[in-house]
């Protein structure tokens, strides 16, 4: 055996992880720099500097300061490595092998892994290899509990990201708690009140960096100093495809939804998209910033929203016409009409056939006209007529002796919805927790919403507002809607939000006339500002 000496410069390298760091722990930084600098002293090595990787994995072979000591060793700045073990250097055993043997070798680095009693000088270091394995298996299990851990976590609707979603904070109390962070939160409101207006995200965008508003990578890192801000974002303003992520997370509605990636191997920093019904989604988890009507919307107006490819047919009626009979919406269909763009159909009577409904076939053409006439008749009102609506208001509104009655029917619908969404809730554990199977949950979260909206509706119409206050909100949210639309001459996305909930289309029947051979459809129209349906026999 060849003889070694000692009078040579020597480098530490400590290494830490999240998963070492625990109290009672002798892994922490400063133990192993004390046992590494009293080996030093002991075998006459000169310390000429230390590299440290502070909450670095042992998987990974890019940490900086290890990085950093490579290419230092390169430069045959130093003859000798001390770390604690040689999990310290990885717990990946086919990485940790080839710089233990191949790559310190041909560099003429010693590497001592002082609490394992291995040291590349001598012959005897043939148990290296196993204990890189169990570093690696010991790797491999803490990741798989970590994944255990985390996945309890979001299952009982703890947030466990690094940084709270924008416009939300972490609660000083409980870091696993989300709470609104009303620097951000206004802006989240008011992005939502945009979109709900018509307005597209491009146009979004636009406006907040006009007005100097950061983006969210940009506010992180003022709130966050110890971040990089060069790290943030390239463009470090807003894009339409940040509001875009912002307009259909469900956490603005108060819910968590995470588990949407998964690594590759413990060993791999790449990710996979998970599919949407693979998420862990928790309702009811912190105080929502939008409520469930405005986010609905918003989703309505995003699925509406014109194609601006030329020559591509863009529905207007997309998330508004709805079949009247099984509730399914309406779904564009071909047609052979010469001019005509195209069909709407019941979309259920599409996917499954007569067996789930009829068919409810109207033409496009036909919806608009139709739809445009109803907004003519009802919105293009005179002063007189719109008084006239106004006492219908009143009449429908005013408080009498059967306003007792309606509150107790409130209490019991209130309490109703409690149940129906305690339900909701379970049945989402039930889906997380493989307790129920894809098939049977669709249909029962359908039949659960439907009936959420439908008790909803109801409570609405009882709410035990002052009369007076809510006639003069009536009236004047009325003569705004008169006055901004004095001569509709077409149908646009914003118009149609802003006026109508929800547009029904009935089976149409062929009759005989004198006139010839027409078709008779019902369209029922729930305008947002009337206190009924509008019930129209459509004739074409």
């Amino acid at each position: 055996m060849r003889e070694v000496s000692t009078a040579c410069r020597a480098v530490l390298y400590l290494r830490l992880s999240r998963d070492d760091d625990s109290p009672g722990e002798s892994e922490s930084i400063q133990n192993q720099r004390s046992l590494l600098q009293g080996y030093a002293a002991q075998h006459g090595f000169t310390v000429v500097g230390e590299y440290v990787d502070d909450g670095w994995s042992g998987t990974r072979f890019d940490r900086p300061r290890f990085q950093d000591m490579l290419r230092d060793m390169k430069q045959h700045r130093f003859e000798v490595v001390l770390v604690k073990d040689l999990s310290r250097l990885g717990r990946d055993y086919i990485q940790t092998g080839r710089y233990l043997e191949l790559v310190f070798p041909e560099n003429g680095v010693r590497l001592i892994a002082v609490g394992d009693g291995i040291d590349t000088a001598r012959s005897d270091i043939d148990l290296a290899p196993f204990r890189n394995v169990i570093n690696e298996m010991y790797a491999r299990d803490t990741s798989r509990k970590i994944r255990s851990a985390l996945h309890t976590k979001m299952q009982a609707g703890k947030f466990i990201g690094n940084f709270a979603p924008y416009g939300y904070q972490k609660d000083p109390q409980d870091k696993n708690h989300l709470i609104p962070d009303e620097r951000t939160a206004s802006t989240v409101r008011q992005i939502f009140a945009w979109a709900a207006a018509g307005k597209r995200p491009a146009e979004i965008a636009r406006m907040l960096n006009e007005r100097g508003e950061p983006p969210p990578a940009v506010y992180r890192t003022l709130v966050h100093p110890e971040l990089n801000p060069d790290h943030s974002s390239k463009r470090k303003a807003w894009t339409s495809v940040g509001i875009s992520r912002i307009l259909q997370d469900v956490v603005y509605l108060g819910h968590i939804a995470q588990g949407k990636t998964d690594k590759v191997s413990f060993k791999s920093k790449k990710t996979r998209e998970k599919r949407t019904e693979e998420w862990i989604i928790v309702p009811d988890c912190h105080e929502p910033l939008v409520c469930q009507q405005t986010f609905d919307a918003v989703q309505r107006q995003r699925s509406a929203r014109r194609c601006d490819r030329k020559g591509a047919f863009s529905n207007l009626f997309a998330g508004l016409a709805f079949c009247l009979d099984c509730g399914k919406a309406m779904s564009t269909v071909g047609t052979r009409k010469k001019g005509s763009a195209a069909n709407l159909a019941c979309g259920a009577y599409k996917l499954r056939g007569a067996s789930a409904c009829s068919n409810h076939f109207i033409s496009y053409e036909s919806l608009f006209r139709c739809v445009l006439e109803a907004v003519r008749r009802y919105v293009c009102l005179s002063e007189d007529e719109c008084n006239v609506l106004f006492e219908r208001l009143n009449r429908r509104l005013r408080l009498d002796e059967r306003g007792q009655e309606a509150g107790r029917e409130r209490e019991r619908m209130a309490r109703e919805l409690e149940r129906v969404q305690r339900l909701v809730a379970q049945l989402y554990e039930d889906r997380t927790a493989g307790r129920i199977g894809e098939t049977n949950f669709y249909p029962l979260l359908e039949r659960y919403e439907s009936k959420t909206a439908a008790l909803e509706q109801q409570i609405d119409t009882l709410q035990p507002d002052s009369g007076a206050e809510n006639l003069q909100r009536l009236q004047e949210r009325l003569w705004a809607i008169i006055r901004r639309y004095t001569d509709v001459e077409e149908l646009t996305p914003s118009l149609l939000f802003e006026l109508i909930d929800r547009i029904e289309v009935g089976q149409g029947t062929y009759e005989k006339t004198e006139q010839g051979r027409v078709k008779r459809q019902k369209i029922v129209i729930h305008f947002r500002f009337l206190p009924e349906s509008c019930e129209i026999d459509w004739i074409e």
